[in-house]
C-alpha cells in the first residue's frame, strides 16, 4: 500500500505554545475528573455578560436572521464606539476609522498585516503578552524584545525605544497599558513621549488598550489623545466580560482603513453579527460593569498583601488589568516546575512566567485575580500551605 509522506509544518508555525492555555487545558481535565481546581491562570472574568446585553442578543436571535455584516462592522456599533471615545477621552473619532474585529486577536493580525511588510522590526516589552511575539513571527515580522524590569516598574520608555531604534531601525512598537502580565500602567507623560518619538521617527505606534476600564489609579489615557497616527486595538473581552463572544475593535489612521477592510474581507468576512449586537448594548451597562470592577479591587488588595508575606518579590505594580506578576520565593526551582507542582498538589493553576519572558520568565509566575474573591482567598491559603510544607 502506498503511504504518502506527512505534510511538513511551515517554518512560520514554529512558535512557542501559549502556556497559559496549556495550563488551562490541564486544569480543565482535572476539573472534569472531579478535582476542585481554582484557576488563576487565564485572564478571563468570571462574571457573566450584563443582562441588558444578553437580552439584546436574545431578542436579535429570536428575529431569526443573523448574517454577514460589512467587513468594518455594523454602523450602529461603530457609531457607539466613536461616542465612547468622545465621552471617555474627549477625542473625536469618526466611525469611518473604526473597524469591528473578531476579538483583539484579529485586531492584532489586521494591524500587523496592514502596517508592516515581511521582515519589518516591531518592538515589544519583555515581559509581555506572548501572542504579540508569536503572531509577529508567524507573519514573517521580527519581534524586537526590549527587557523591562522591577527597577523601572516594567515600563518601556521612550528612551529605551530610541536606544533600540538607533542600534537598528525599528518600524513599529506595540505598547500595552495596562499591560499583561504585569498590570503596569504607562504614565500619561511617558505615553506622550513614546508617541511623539514615534511620530518624529516615522515609527508605527500600536496601542493595546484592551484593559482600559480596569485601572486603579489615574484615569485611562488613550494614544488617540496625542496622535491620529496611532493604531488602537481594543476588545470587549476584559472590562465588558465578553471573552467568548470574540468581539473587539480597531481605530485606524485614515490611510489604513481601506487596506484593513480589504484584508478583513478575505480573512474574516466580518465579526459575528450577534456579538456585535450584544457589544453595542453592553455600553449601556456601565453601573453593572463598575460593580464587577469592585471585585477586582478587593482581589487586588488580597494579592498585594499576601504575595510578599508568602515570599514572592519583584512584584510588578498592580496598577491595572487583573494580574499580579511576581518572582518566585527562594528555592522553588523553575516557574514551570513550580506551577506543575502547585497544580497537582494543592490544585491551584498558575501561569509560569516563561510564557511572557523567554529569558528570565522561569523565575516568575502570573496570577490572575479575575475570579471571585472567595476563590482567590482560598487559592492563597492553599499556596501558603504548599509553601510551608
Amino acid at each position: 500500500m502506498y503511504t504518502s509522506r506527512p505534510i511538513k509544518a511551515s517554518r512560520r508555525s514554529e512558535i512557542d505554545p501559549f502556556r497559559a492555555m496549556d495550563v488551562l487545558a490541564e486544569a480543565n481535565r482535572m476539573m472534569a475528573a472531579g478535582v476542585n481546581v481554582i484557576s488563576l491562570a487565564v485572564g478571563q472574568p468570571s462574571a457573566p455578560i450584563p443582562p441588558h446585553a444578553g437580552e439584546a442578543a436574545e431578542a436579535f436571535l429570536r428575529a431569526g436572521r443573523i448574517g454577514y455584516t460589512d467587513a468594518l462592522g455594523r454602523i450602529g456599533l461603530r457609531r457607539r464606539i466613536a461616542r465612547h471615545y468622545a465621552e471617555t477621552y474627549g477625542v473625536d473619532v469618526p466611525p469611518e476609522r473604526i473597524m469591528v474585529t473578531t476579538g483583539s486577536s484579529a485586531g492584532f493580525n489586521l494591524a500587523f498585516l496592514t502596517a508592516f511588510d515581511v521582515g519589518d522590526r516591531v518592538a515589544i516589552a519583555n515581559p509581555g503578552y506572548p501572542a504579540y511575539r508569536n503572531i509577529l513571527k508567524a507573519l514573517g515580522l521580527v519581534p524586537v524584545e526590549i527587557p523591562v524590569g522591577a527597577d523601572e516598574d516594567y515600563i518601556l520608555t521612550a528612551e529605551r525605544l530610541l536606544e533600540a531604534h538607533r542600534q537598528e531601525p525599528i518600524h513599529g512598537v506595540l505598547i500595552a497599558s495596562p499591560a499583561n502580565p504585569t498590570g503596569t500602567v504607562t504614565p500619561r507623560s511617558e505615553l506622550k513621549a513614546l508617541i511623539e518619538l514615534c511620530d518624529r521617527e516615522g515609527i508605527a505606534f500600536i496601542s493595546d488598550e484592551i484593559y482600559h476600564g480596569l485601572t486603579y489609579g489615574e484615569r485611562d489615557t488613550s494614544a488617540l489623545e496625542f496622535s491620529d497616527r496611532a493604531i488602537i486595538v481594543n476588545s470587549f473581552s476584559k472590562y465588558y466580560c465578553m471573552t467568548g463572544w470574540r468581539i473587539g475593535w480597531l481605530v485606524l489612521p485614515g490611510s489604513l482603513v481601506r487596506a484593513s477592510e480589504r484584508i478583513g474581507q478575505s480573512l474574516y468576512i466580518s465579526a459575528p453579527e450577534l456579538s456585535q449586537v450584544a457589544a453595542e448594548a453592553v455600553f449601556e451597562t456601565r453601573d453593572q460593569l463598575e460593580e464587577i470592577k469592585q471585585t477586582y479591587i478587593r482581589n487586588r488588595a488580597i494579592l498585594a498583601q499576601r504575595l510578599p508575606s508568602l515570599g514572592f518579590s519583584d512584584i510588578a505594580p498592580i496598577d491595572g488589568a487583573f494580574y499580579a506578576y511576581a518572582r518566585l520565593p527562594a528555592g522553588m526551582g523553575s516557574a514551570s516546575e513550580f506551577s506543575s507542582r502547585v497544580l497537582k498538589s494543592c490544585h491551584v493553576a498558575l501561569t509560569p512566567g516563561i510564557d511572557f519572558d523567554p529569558v528570565a520568565g522561569e523565575h516568575f509566575v502570573r496570577l490572575s485575580y479575575a475570579g471571585s474573591t472567595s476563590e482567590l482567598a482560598e487559592a492563597t491559603e492553599r499556596l501558603a500551605g504548599f509553601l510551608k510544607a
